[in-house]
């Protein structure tokens, strides 16, 4: 899964309202913000403070900000140069280096491995360590929106991107082979959403429609899970992310209502017959479908929201997140009006999610009045934990962790060979990515074949 980010369009009364962006790191320990003035970022490492870890006002009207993991490493653009992509280490306050391209920068992915830059008809794609551009994807349809997707695990750097304009058909591309692994028909109609899990071994899409959710396996493009968000009316969605541990999937879109959806376990058809009266219904039920035409089976088999928000606001640009803060999973949206609300999550009845904080990001950085309801923080610190049976057999936290001390996931040694010479060097200072400054501006002009 790759870190969630919404562009705000210039001149609107989002615009106006202070936030250009917003986006949350790889892996949700913090997040940034783009403003007329320049760009902030904020620790998540509680719900009762939102710590400010950097601001900067060098460069104005920003409207792309996105941190590496919890490095020092921020990758900016602004509308006053929006073909230029600029990447900065934000604690020693130096330019790395930046980028110029042939046309407006809409989006940009990045993980250990790579660095993508996304225009209308184009991907570019970098090595992160050195900065120096690996391939060019010019054969992509026209995407006005940007819309792409990179897996945080560098070892598995599959991105995503539409394969046509006018339905839903996915490019799924080794970032590491560089070659394209198979494209996924995934919904009928354009594209709105997508995103990977952690690991890069799923990959959930939405239509522009927004009623149905799909899953489908990495790199195989086999559909795993199907989703319902509603029925009766179209909407927009403004987010599509897993939970660090895959176990749930989170929607937002311009209604009032974020829906979370639970991945349950596939399970294979056993000898075992159900004990049960349900047992017999529910084996029937889905025996009937086998007989149905295909729409109405598909929709028998759609899985309802396990758990959902209502927001005190519709129609606005929002993002959301599933993370894990002081041991207990959260939820947490970041509206267009600068305001970050965190709701606690029930991992394991769902339900109506309860809002338990709300911060502004901005002006002085004063937090709204609400309750802490519950902190334990004797709990298990995954989804994954949290929810387990005293039965299973493993209680261990398999979320990827990224820290300035290291930056390896945990229980991870980076071999040497990935360890490269140039503007950003893994072994310098122990710090992920540490940063050496470029002799001068690295400008990389690129054309368009």
């Amino acid at each position: 899964m790759e870190a969630e980010v919404a562009e705000v369009p210039p001149g609107g009364a989002e615009a106006e309202a202070g936030l250009s962006c917003f986006s949350f790191n790889q892996d949700r320990t913090s997040l940034a913000i783009g403003t007329k003035t320049g760009y902030r970022l904020f620790s998540l490492s509680s719900v009762e403070q939102l710590d400010q870890v950097h601001e900067s006002s060098e460069i104005p009207d920003v409207y792309i900000v996105e941190r590496l993991f919890s490095s020092s490493l921020v990758v900016v653009v602004s509308h006053t140069k929006p073909r230029q992509m600029n990447v900065y280490h934000f604690k020693k306050g130096t330019e790395i280096c930046n980028y110029s391209y042939s046309s407006n920068i809409l989006s940009i992915r990045l993980n250990r491995q790579r660095l993508l830059v996304c225009l209308e008809e184009s991907i570019y794609i970098h090595n992160i360590k050195d900065m120096k551009l690996l391939k060019t994807i010019l054969d992509i349809p026209v995407n006005p929106t940007g819309l792409c997707a990179l897996s945080i695990n560098h070892s598995n750097s599959y991105l995503a991107y539409p394969g046509s304009l006018t339905t839903g058909e996915i490019v799924l591309y080794d970032g590491n082979t560089l070659k394209t692994v198979c494209t996924i028909p995934a919904h009928d109609g354009p594209l709105a959403a997508i995103t990977f899990n952690s690991v890069g071994s799923k990959l959930a899409s939405a239509s522009e429609k927004g009623t149905v959710i799909r899953v489908f396996s990495v790199p195989e493009g086999q559909k795993l899970y199907e989703f319902r968000r509603g029925m009766k009316r179209y909407v927009n969605i403004n987010s599509l992310v897993f939970s660090m541990d895959s176990q749930f999937l989170c929607a937002s879109s311009n209604t009032e209502t974020v829906h979370i959806f639970k991945l349950d376990n596939l399970t294979s058809s056993g000898p075992e017959e159900p004990s049960t009266w349900s047992g017999y219904m529910g084996k029937m039920f889905m025996a009937a479908t086998n007989y149905l035409p295909s729409q109405v089976s598909d929709m028998m088999n759609q899985d309802r929201a396990f758990a959902t928000v209502r927001l005190n606001f519709s129609g606005q640009k929002n993002i959301c997140t599933l993370s894990t803060i002081q041991k207990l999973p959260r939820l947490l949206v970041i509206s267009s009006d600068g305001r970050l609300y965190i709701y606690n999550l029930d991992p394991q009845d769902g339900g109506e999610c309860i809002l338990i904080k709300t911060h502004s990001l901005l002006g002085s950085g004063k937090t709204e009045e609400n309750k802490e309801n519950d902190l334990r923080p004797s709990l298990p610190q995954s989804y994954a934990a949290t929810v387990a049976r005293p039965g299973n057999t493993s209680l261990s936290s398999t979320v990827p962790g990224y820290s300035e001390d290291g930056g390896a996931l945990r229980g991870e040694v980076i071999p040497e060979h990935e360890f490269a010479t140039g503007p950003v060097c893994l072994d310098d200072e122990n710090e992920f990515p540490p940063i050496i400054l470029c002799r001068g501006s690295q400008k990389g002009k690129t054309k368009q074949s």
